[in-house]
């Protein structure tokens, strides 16, 4: 299940997604995250620490959504509902590093790199807005 194709530049472009988690009380949860998209697999990956509590909430609910908005038409969005595939250790945080060139331009040392993780979702649908 592929993202539309007159959605995709959401995707490529460095935008904030509002990731959307459940909390242990069953109430959803929502946090801008930065993420990378692999065309080629289909895949978000995004990074975390393991001290926080979306760490927590996606151990025990792997399930999430996500919805990008184009900061040039804020009606319209795309929205992406998956399951975390694949959580791994980034000890050095290099995928952290990753995002700070694709949000900021530049990098820094990561200070929490020993709890970072990085999650890949699995898309289980899209959703988008038409195009106005």
């Amino acid at each position: 299940m592929k993202p539309p194709e007159s959605h995709r530049d959401l995707l490529e472009r460095p935008l904030f997604a509002h990731l959307a988690t459940v909390g242990s009380d069953g109430a959803p949860r929502s946090n801008p995250m930065w993420f990378l998209y692999d065309p080629e697999t289909n895949r978000v990956r995004l990074t975390h620490t393991k001290t926080r509590h979306n760490h927590r909430y996606l151990k025990a609910e792997p399930r999430i959504s996500m919805s990008i908005t184009d900061p040039d038409d804020q009606y319209r969005y795309l929205q992406l509902r998956g399951e975390v595939e694949n959580e791994e250790d980034d000890p050095e945080g290099k995928f952290y590093q990753l995002l700070q060139k694709r949000y900021r331009g530049y990098t820094t040392d990561v200070q929490d790199k020993d709890v970072r993780v990085v999650y890949t979702i699995r898309p289980t649908g899209w959703k988008s807005r038409p195009v106005t």
